[in-house]
Formats: C-alpha cells, sequence, structure tokens
C-alpha cells in the first residue's frame, strides 16, 4: 500500500485524547501518542492508517503558521502603518485571519495578508498589493476587460479558441542536493478532455522522461535520475483550449420545453455514471451536514439544472475567498467550508461537487492552470452533468470574485461556462500517477505544480522550486 492511500481513512477521526492535544497545539504529545497506539498490534487497520496520516499531517502543520501575533500585527504595518489591534482581532473574528494553537499559543498563516488583500478590496488598496490574475480582476483592470471580450466572443460565436504555450519547471533547493542522489520527479501537462486538443509536447529536459497517456486521471511527465548536478527538469507544451458557450440565464426563464429549443444534445452514454454521484473519503462527503444543508438549499427546486444553480448561488453569494494551507494539512474540506464560509478555489469547487453529488447530479473535477496573456497559476473547477444539456462547468471561487467585484454577469457566466485561459491537467480528485509516487505527495489529491521525491522521502514545497509561465496565448 502506498502511503498516500492513507488519506483514504482520514475521515475515521483521532482519539479524543490525541484531539485534546492537536486542538490546543501540543504537538509533540499528540505524536508522542500516536506513536505509542501505532505499536499496538490489535489497532485496526483503519485507525492505523488515519493514525499514520494524522501524525505526518501534526509534523507539518508549523509550516503554514510561522507567525506569533505580534510578527504578524508587523507584518501587515508594514505595508499599512496605522492597522489596528482592533483590526486584526475583527478580521480575524470573521474569518479573514486564518490562524491556529502551536504549543499553547496562537499562531497566524503565512500568506494571511495576501489572502485578506484578495478578499477585501479596501485593505488591498490600503497594503498596495493587487494580485494578478483573472480571478481577482479588478472592475476597469487588463483582466477584467479580458473577460469581458471573453464573454462577448462566446455569445456571439457559442465558442471561442486560444492557443496557448507554457513552459514549466521544477529544482531541487540546493540544501537538499547530494551528487549522486536520486530523484523522481513528476510534471503535469495538458489532458484529454472535451475542451482542449492539439495538444503537442514540444521540450522535454532532460530526455529520457516518461509521459503519461493522455487520457490519464492525473497527467503528468515523470523523470528518474541520479543526479550528478542540481539541474532542473523542465518541459515545454502547447495545446488549443476551446471555451463552449452555453446560456444557462436563458434557460431559467423558458420551462423545460424551451430549454430544450434553446440546446439541444445528444444524451451521452450515461454508464459508468455511479462514480460522479459517489462519495469519495474523505472529503467528498454525504455528512448529516452536507445533506441538511443541500436539501434547504434545494428545496423545491423543479430540475437538476436548477438544483446545480441554486448550489452555486448559495457558494457564490455567501462564502468568502481565503487562501488556505497546504492541503496536505486539511480535513472534511467540504463540510468544513460549508461551516466556515471560506475557502479557495478548490475548496469551493468541492463544496460545490459534494452537494451536487448529494442531489444525484454528476459532478467530477476539473483543473489545472489559468493560462493568460500575463498571469499563470494553479486552479481548479467542476464538471457537471445535466439532461439533455450534457456536461456543463462551474467555478465557484470565480463567482465569489465577481461578487466581490459587483459584477452579477460575471457571477452568473461562470454558472455553466468557463474561459478559454485554462490547461486541464487533472479530471479526477485523488488519483494516482501513472508513474506512481512512493513517498507522500505534497499535495495528495491534486497535481498543478510539480511533485518531487528523493530515494527517502518526498519532498514538501519549501524544499523545491516551481516556476510556470505562459510564453504564448493566441486568440483563434
Amino acid at each position: 500500500m502506498n502511503c498516500n492511500d492513507n488519506f483514504r481513512y482520514l475521515h475515521m477521526g483521532l482519539p479524543e485524547d490525541i484531539m485534546r492535544r492537536k486542538m490546543s497545539g501540543d504537538i509533540d504529545g499528540a505524536v508522542r501518542l500516536i506513536d505509542k497506539k501505532l505499536t499496538r498490534r490489535e489497532l485496526p487497520q483503519a485507525m492505523r492508517c488515519c493514525l499514520t496520516v494524522q501524525r505526518e499531517m501534526l509534523l507539518r502543520q508549523s509550516e503554514d503558521f510561522p507567525f506569533t501575533r505580534e510578527q504578524a500585527l508587523a507584518r501587515i504595518r508594514s505595508k499599512i502603518p496605522d492597522f489596528t489591534e482592533e483590526e486584526f482581532d475583527d478580521w480575524t473574528d470573521a474569518g479573514q485571519i486564518r490562524w491556529c494553537y502551536l504549543q499553547g499559543e496562537p499562531r497566524y498563516f503565512d500568506r494571511f495578508l495576501e489572502s485578506l488583500c484578495k478578499a477585501e478590496p479596501g485593505i488591498g488598496r490600503r497594503a498596495g498589493i493587487f494580485l494578478p490574475g483573472n480571478e481577482s480582476a479588478a472592475n476597469g483592470s487588463q483582466a477584467d476587460a479580458r473577460i469581458q471580450q471573453c464573454m462577448k466572443i462566446m455569445r456571439s460565436r457559442g465558442e471561442m479558441r486560444v492557443h496557448i504555450r507554457i513552459r514549466a519547471s521544477v529544482k531541487l533547493s540546493e540544501e537538499q542536493f547530494t551528487p549522486g542522489m536520486f530523484v523522481r520527479v513528476h510534471l503535469p501537462i495538458p489532458a484529454e478532455c472535451d475542451q482542449q486538443s492539439n495538444i503537442q509536447i514540444e521540450e522535454i529536459f532532460p530526455k529520457g522522461a516518461v509521459t503519461a497517456p493522455e487520457d490519464a486521471a492525473q497527467r503528468t511527465i515523470c523523470w528518474e535520475e541520479q543526479m550528478q548536478t542540481n539541474h532542473e527538469f523542465a518541459v515545454q507544451y502547447s495545446y488549443i483550449h476551446t471555451a463552449r458557450y452555453t446560456d444557462t440565464i436563458g434557460m431559467s426563464d423558458v420551462g423545460e420545453q424551451g430549454r430544450k429549443e434553446i440546446l439541444y444534445r445528444e444524451p451521452e452514454n450515461t454508464a459508468g455514471m455511479e462514480s460522479f454521484i459517489a462519495e469519495q473519503a474523505p472529503h467528498i462527503q454525504f455528512t448529516p451536514y452536507i445533506r441538511e444543508l443541500t436539501d434547504e438549499v434545494i428545496a423545491d427546486a423543479a430540475d437538476p439544472l436548477e438544483k446545480a444553480r441554486r448550489i452555486y448561488d448559495f457558494i457564490t453569494l455567501n462564502m468568502k475567498y481565503t487562501y488556505m494551507p497546504s492541503y496536505f494539512c486539511l480535513e472534511n474540506i467540504a463540510e468544513n467550508c460549508a461551516r466556515s464560509y471560506t475557502g479557495d478555489c478548490g475548496v469551493l469547487a468541492l463544496l460545490f461537487l459534494t452537494m451536487c453529488r448529494y442531489a444525484n447530479i454528476p459532478a467530477c473535477w476539473q483543473s489545472g492552470l489559468t493560462a493568460e496573456p500575463d498571469f499563470c497559476g494553479a486552479h481548479d473547477w467542476v464538471r457537471f452533468y445535466v439532461e439533455p444539456y450534457g456536461w456543463l462547468y462551474a467555478d465557484p471561487s470565480y463567482g465569489v470574485a465577481a461578487v466581490r467585484m459587483g459584477d452579477e454577469e460575471r457571477r452568473k457566466f461562470y454558472f455553466g461556462n468557463l474561459d478559454p485561459y485554462r490547461m486541464v491537467a487533472n479530471r479526477e480528485f485523488q488519483a494516482s500517477f501513472t508513474v506512481d509516487k512512493q513517498h507522500w505527495r505534497a499535495d495528495p489529491y491534486d497535481s498543478q505544480v510539480g511533485e518531487m521525491e528523493t530515494a527517502d522521502k518526498g519532498l514538501r514545497y519549501s524544499e523545491f522550486q516551481r516556476t510556470k509561465q505562459v510564453l504564448t496565448c493566441e486568440v483563434l
């Protein structure tokens, strides 16, 4: 059994004595108790797997929460000198400054300032921090103009096609390198899907890598090497991304017969759809709260499309975007999002996916990169299936961002549609690589920026460098 398979038992939960130590920040005490329990031969396998992954999560927690209160205040005051302690406490209480207990002391998230500036444009203006990319597009910005043009083209032509070329690389940190060491490296590359065509792997450095099949659930290119020098591992690829338009707004006003006249597609072969309405431990779970919440949100909805729309509306009109700690250390992702009303693109997508599946609407994961002329970043979204329209798309975090900017037209667009500035590498959450990783993955659920491991361990993101760059982005 691969160590990453232990994550499938994460939802078993911790014994009470270990949980008390974890919640109070007694990491050493929690790990000590886990080690004692793992020596017991009678320990059930499910609990053994849960404790094994919880132990590793505990050991990584401090990386995400490095700041004391004084250090966090100093960091934000370096950008906003008049930022008060009362403001700090108010934003903390609002869930916009993430924290946890470590060794009995509150410690604050390493990206809390960037997260606050993204979620609250007023704070961003005071700090002079303006984040790039379509998702964060402020009204009147270049990115906003790009989205507006995209919506216009897709509505008038029915689709928009973009030819994109990207170069991505990873490189071991110098302090991790030893001449002659073994490394296994994965970099995500474009996968076969409805949106992507003409996929070309143009350059690979060094040669000799294994390229996963185009239909791999998480498609990567993989190197295995005894490194004599600390060089980068890089791939350059190109593809055409096609975004097709669906008028989900018009569909809502004309009734079922009218919808069929607006858009009819031959129903797909739905054999195998069972997996798209199923739970998937540990994060896609139909918990009592998810069930009650979804039933309330979709009550009296006439059909699956309207149910999906109500779920999207609930998330985008109520949730706040926040950067998240490493997904490695997250628990109960969908349910915790539904409780806290906060999350990043992947967290919001998982909540939408989970609620759709409980509502018997097939839904599946897609992720990879946003690939814009002036920005490239990791991103996640969802496909959902509604007859007779087929597979549609939803991007809850772009919807949340549109609410933040007061752009209702943009919010509605991202229910049913996506822009074409994407690279799809992953079509399944928590899938294995074609060439499996032997040690802990940096992200056990998704592959967007690369993975590295040595003969002895899986490397954390702090132990290797990652780059990704859009070289060309041409509207066709």
